[in-house]
This record gives C-alpha cells, sequence and structure tokens, in this order.
C-alpha cells in the first residue's frame, strides 16, 4: 500500500542480485567439485545444497527481469490513507 513517504523512483536491485547469485552459483560447483574429488562427502552436500539455493535464486531474479518494470501510480496520483486499526 502506497502511503507517500517511499521514493518516487525506487527500483529493485535486481541485477545486483543476480550477479551475485552467478558468483555464488560459480563458487558452490567450485566447492561441490574440489570436496567430491578430495574425498569430503558432507562439505560437498553442504556445497550441493548451496547450489541448489543458488540457482533457484538465480531462476527467480532472471524471471523478475524478464517481467520488466511494472506500473507505479505518478505523482498525479495521491497516496493511500493508512488503513486504521
Amino acid at each position: 500500500m502506497r502511503t507517500g513517504s517511499e521514493p518516487a523512483t525506487a527500483r529493485s536491485a535486481l541485477r545486483a542480485r543476480f550477479w551475485l547469485s552467478l558468483w555464488g552459483l560459480v563458487w558452490a560447483i567450485f566447492g561441490t567439485a574440489a570436496f567430491a574429488l578430495t574425498g569430503r562427502p558432507g562439505w560437498a552436500a553442504a556445497c550441493a545444497v548451496l547450489w541448489l539455493v543458488a540457482t533457484v535464486d538465480l531462476a527467480v531474479v532472471l524471471r523478475r527481469l524478464r517481467q520488466g518494470p511494472h506500473y507505479q501510480p505518478g505523482r498525479s496520483i495521491p497516496p493511500y490513507r493508512p488503513p486504521t486499526a
């Protein structure tokens, strides 16, 4: 709900999140391979879980980036009054 206190040009940092997720994905793949090759199955499994989390996060970020900008009310539309409880 708009209260009028949010910035007029607020944008999500999806591109930064994309690059951070990609960086985490690369390191998780590297960690999984390195720990698997050195015979550390516990650490390899932990890195594999991080690999899964980074992949899901990357998919969510890409989906939101492809959706494009959504409608935001302009300056001519007054903010909504907060609900009174």
